[in-house]
């Protein structure tokens, strides 16, 4: 009746990050992305009761490390969050790598580097160590690219609106500037998380992305709000995901669907550093490594840089004589 989950948690760059290193169930499947689709089967009350109220808020988000099924990879990562169980999350691979390295729960064959399998493919991570802590940590990700362009739709209290979707491991739809939307600091975080959802279900309306390769992979998930100013180098966002949940991070799937979208404007060239800042000012840094082919479509692969800070461990039960046991949501 009662199952007890003992957790690292701590935050990539503002946005939580609570790493299950003790309670992960066991999975079926020969893939991190057939796991994934065992877990929500079959666990998603896991999700639900670690991310949503009252053990978690509605930013939480987070996962577990598994043994991977490749022999070329160190181990797998299950991501979870208020939102569903991501095929990718960028701010939370940097978080959860850093918390495993420090705790002795990673332990890579090469130091200082190490081959990640997750739901969305196959990634691998550098880090920077001084001493017992992980300083730093670059993401190589899946390969990204721009999925549609030019969808307008009209969103009931702000107007029509021009939008792109980009996938950088989840989709996102990418707004930049325009009339009805003038920045980040013009809008604020309450119409942000107002209007998020109506963006997202017209988006969804006129297209439903599906990865090329992997049909699991399907929908708008995420919302970008490009921020006004600044140069093909240097950005700010706010990303919307979930119900209610702003990115207090950069956001590493959105920086990477970003990456994507300025590459495929020639706003920004390979090898580039791109800082992004998120609402709070928080930051990572992304490189596009090289350009690549995903099923026959123009594609990067996008570097993205950042660090994590532990906050202390958390031991969790989830009683199914609680009423709350798979945790709630207040809309």
């Amino acid at each position: 009746m009662k199952q007890t989950f003992f957790c690292i948690d701590g935050h990539t760059a503002g946005n939580p990050v609570r790493l299950v290193a003790g309670g992960a169930p066991l999975l079926r499947g020969g893939s991190m992305s057939e796991r994934r689709q065992d877990f929500i089967d079959r666990f998603d009350w896991i999700r639900t009761g670690l991310c949503f109220e009252p053990r978690g808020h509605d930013m939480m988000s987070g996962g577990f490390l598994y043994p991977p099924t490749r022999q070329d990879t160190d181990a797998g990562i299950l991501f979870i969050e208020t939102s569903g169980c991501l095929p990718m999350c960028g701010h939370g691979t940097i978080g959860l790598v850093t918390f495993a390295l420090e705790h002795g729960l990673l332990q890579p064959r090469e130091r200082g580097r190490a081959r990640l399998e997750v739901p969305a493919g196959l990634i691998s991570v550098s880090y920077q160590e001084d001493e017992s802590r992980v300083t730093s940590v670059s993401v190589r990700n899946v390969p990204s690219y721009v999925a549609a362009t030019g969808i307008e739709v009209d969103v009931p209290g702000l107007g029509p609106l021009v939008v792109d979707v980009a996938y950088g491991g989840n989709f996102y739809v990418i707004v930049e500037p325009q009339e009805g939307y003038a920045g980040l600091d013009a809008m604020g975080a309450p119409r942000l998380l107002a209007l998020s959802p109506l963006v997202r279900a017209r988006v969804q309306e006129k297209i439903v992305p599906v990865h090329p390769l992997d049909p699991t992979i399907s929908g708008v998930s995420h919302v970008l709000w490009a921020d006004a100013g600044g140069d093909a180098g240097h950005g700010r966002n706010a990303v919307f995901y979930g119900d209610k949940a702003l990115d207090r991070s950069p956001c590493g799937t959105g920086t990477s669907a970003r990456l994507a979208h300025l590459w495929s404007r020639g706003r920004l060239k390979v090898g580039q550093p791109f800082l992004h800042q998120s609402y709070i000012h928080s930051r990572f840094t992304g490189i596009i490594a090289e350009e690549t082919d995903l099923a026959g479509m123009p594609a990067i692969v996008p570097l993205i840089e950042g660090s994590a800070i532990s906050t202390g461990f958390n031991t969790i039960w989830i009683d199914r004589n609680d009423m709350f046991w798979r945790g709630f949501q207040v809309l």
